[in-house]
């Protein structure tokens, strides 16, 4: 029997007890009381995820005594969130709770302390939260953004024998390498060196070197190096010998072909003639001696192929090739089995729970607090700053820098690193900015600083700035019901006496996995091929090929089977300075750039239950996408969890013997489901069987067991050396 006290017995015995919940993601959460009963709360259900802001409800049950019968209920949270994309976690950094509904408690005062102490507690717990548990669970919300992205395909190219497309920026462009004594293409990531000895051109392939007379065509494997030549590949050698206990190579029997374009373009090749094999359930056939995603729907008669997460087919492998966009595929796609060699491409086919949850993640953000007085930013410019006007905006870009600059009326903004930067001066002093500028969400996607507007200020305080950025900002855009990588459109890069590249969509092999976001790859050529970005990793800080200077997409081989299966990652990049050092390192993990500044917090251990406002009380409005707090992690925030553990106070902690198998709807009605699947309601009188709301609860069911196994997986991967911020070093020419 529930009795008139409860309430007022439940805070005071909370306030008893110095909980702290272990910092996992295993729920339900169980909080023992000293009375010897106990609070457990149930994994919670995400409503909506706006900035850094989540809304959730969770079902929760009171047990005052040990031996007395629990009371359910339901709590609603608007929660601020800590998040870290590298580990996939976040933390509660502050918390609200909105609204609880005990149905035999009537006394709303009571519910109300009820609701404050939680407030209060819950940031005390230490609580940590899986980003995949969160996407995967999360309701299905409106999104908003609708960017007119280019669909148009590249040039498609198909070959049947191993092959590896090396992309050069239009027409080669050569500068001299004093120290080095060679000459290097200045306007493509690859290595490409023209040794004056012997007027050949080299290509570096890792297990391979090519050599050809010409840039664009010609190339073949060449092993007896001469002059300047041998000296780099003893340098190569070298470090790839001290190296090698710590990455895999996947080394062909024979070096591949060598395909060079000078245009947006994408390979697409099959280890022989296509070899097609039938996809089950389904009137589709894949090609099954190929690493891309290439289909056959039978129906049609048509190929389709999957790149940059965006789909075209074709009468014929040669093209010409259209686009179909998600939601126009055969229904076929849909039914591509989960867990079957090609589900992979299940996170680009419209309706599915895979590209639901992509479309979920890229609203995900990674934030950081800055300090105002003590976060720099340089700004280079190649000659005076140039500027040009965005179409449809009142702003301007400085086109003659690696890092957008952005001009409005008589303010100068700059993005560097995911942050906002403000100047009355072209180039500087910079500061950081308290504000965007008003025009940015109108950037259209044909601009090169289109991905700023996904750069975010959420918070201001007299010492921080609170900042993040969604995947938008490196190149993951939700388009239509599916998330696709780059905008398709081709930007004019800067050549003068410096090279600056641009933002590319084309050529990398982008493929989309569930935690790394995109990642690149080179068909047959995979593992073994590595790619620099000049002398001194000039062209590695300056270079913007994909998105931000300082960012590039981690390698990874594409999916065989298992959308979180696992896969060998062979992960290798090799840069040469200027007196031929070279420097070879495993994958750089890369969703954070806020890791690689030492000028930005991401991990903030100690959370606060309330936030100080700019008069120092307590503040709590509301949150919203752009007045929201950031997630961050800052040792130095000042914290309300307890110092040292007192072992006579009982500790938050997993259950062990409650299931996690406790649900409760938008309305608050609490369910259970059953060992044999069914559903029971919780009433007045206790559990009885309901199928009201079977659906709904099913689909939450489904939700929560997917989010288990996205957690399980990631967590299960091949870890990978954090990242690092690379220096900043010219490509001048001359140099």
């Amino acid at each position: 029997m529930v009795r008139n006290t409860f309430m007022i017995m439940l805070v005071l015995l909370l306030i008893q007890s110095g909980q702290e919940v272990l910092a996992q993601d295993e729920w339900p959460k169980e909080i023992p009381l000293n009375s010897g009963g106990k609070v457990v709360i149930y994994q919670p259900q995400p409503e909506t995820l706006e900035g850094n802001t989540l809304t959730a409800r969770a079902a929760v049950s009171v047990r005052e005594q040990k031996n007395s019968e629990p009371v359910f209920g339901a709590a609603w949270a608007k929660v601020q969130l800590l998040t870290d994309r590298d580990t996939r976690m976040a933390t509660l950094e502050s918390i609200e709770i909105t609204d609880a509904r005990f149905p035999n408690v009537e006394d709303q005062t009571k519910i109300d302390k009820f609701k404050s102490l939680l407030e209060t507690e819950i940031p005390k717990w230490n609580l940590e939260l899986s980003l995949d548990n969160i996407v995967a669970t999360l309701e299905d919300t409106d999104y908003t953004d609708a960017p007119d992205l280019n669909t148009s395909p590249p040039k498609i190219i198909y070959a049947t024998t191993p092959s590896t497309l090396v992309l050069i920026d239009g027409e080669p462009k050569l500068e001299e390498n004093k120290d080095a004594g060679v000459d290097l293409v200045v306007n493509t990531p690859f290595l490409i060196l023209r040794n004056p000895e012997d007027r050949q051109y080299y290509l570096y392939g890792g297990a391979f070197w090519y050599q050809s007379g010409s840039i664009e065509s010609g190339w073949k494997p060449v092993s007896n190096l001469k002059g300047k030549m041998a000296e780099i590949d003893k340098a190569v050698k070298q470090q790839e010998e001290e190296n090698q206990g710590e990455q895999e190579t996947d080394v062909p029997d024979s070096p591949p072909a060598i395909v060079i374009s000078t245009e947006p373009a994408e390979l697409i090749q099959s280890d022989g003639e296509a070899d097609f094999q039938s996809v089950e359930g389904t009137g589709l056939l894949y090609m099954a001696n190929t690493e891309d995603q290439i289909f056959m729907n039978i129906a049609e008669q048509k190929y389709y192929i999957l790149l940059a997460g965006r789909w075209y087919n074709s009468g014929s492998l040669n093209g010409p090739w259209a686009f179909v966009g998600a939601d126009q595929l055969p229904e076929d796609f849909k039914k591509i089995p989960d867990g079957s060699e090609k589900d992979a491409v299940l996170a680009n086919v419209a309706g599915t729970d895979e590209a639901r949850e992509a479309m979920m993640d890229a609203q995900v953000p990674q934030t950081a607090k800055v300090d105002i007085n003590s976060t720099d930013c340089e700004v280079e410019y190649d000659g005076s700053p140039k500027f040009e006007r965005i179409e449809g905006t009142s702003l301007e870009v400085a086109v003659n820098t690696p890092t957008t600059v952005l001009k409005q009326g008589n303010k100068y903004y700059a993005v560097d690193d995911g942050i906002w930067f403000v100047s009355n001066k072209p180039d500087g002093p910079w500061k950081v900015s308290t504000e965007r500028p008003s025009d940015v969400e109108n950037i259209p996607a044909s601009s090169e600083a289109y991905n700023t507007k996904y750069v975010y200020i959420y918070d201001v305080t007299p010492q921080y700035v609170y900042v993040g950025y969604t995947p938008g900002y490196l190149g993951s855009y939700v388009y239509g019901p599916t998330v696709v990588y780059g905008t398709g459109y081709y930007y004019r890069p800067w050549y003068g006496s410096y090279y600056y590249p641009r933002p590319v969509t084309w050529g990398f092999g982008m493929h989309y996995n569930p935690w790394t976001g995109w990642s690149m790859s080179f068909g047959f050529s995979r593992g073994w091929f590595s790619f620099s970005w000049g002398f001194g990793g000039g062209y590695y800080h300056h270079g913007g090929w994909w998105g931000p200077p300082v960012y590039r997409p981690p390698y990874r081989p594409p999916y065989r089977g298992g959308y979180y299966g696992g896969n060998r990652w062979n992960n290798n990049q090799i840069n040469i300075d200027n007196s031929t050092n070279i420097n070879i390192n495993n994958r750089r993990q890369t969703n954070n750039l806020y890791k690689g500044r030492g000028d930005a917090v991401t991990r903030d251990r100690g959370s606060v239950a309330q936030r100080p406002s700019r008069d120092g009380q307590p503040d709590r409005r509301p949150n919203t996408r752009e007045a929201s707090r950031p997630t961050t992690r800052d040792a130095a925030r000042p914290s309300t969890r307890p110092t040292s553990r007192d072992n006579t106070k009982p500790q938050a902690r997993p259950s062990t013997r409650e299931k996690n198998n406790v649900y409760t709807d938008r309305n608050g009605e609490v369910y259970r489901q059953q060992n044999n699947g069914n559903w029971q309601q919780r009433s007045n009188s206790g559990w009885e069987r309901s199928n009201s709301s079977r659906s709904n609860m099913n689909r939450q069911a489904t939700q929560r067991s997917r989010g288990q196994s996205r957690t399980s997986s990631y967590q299960s991967r091949p870890t990978t050396r954090p990242a690092t911020r690379p220096a900043r070093s010219g490509g001048r020419r001359g140099h």
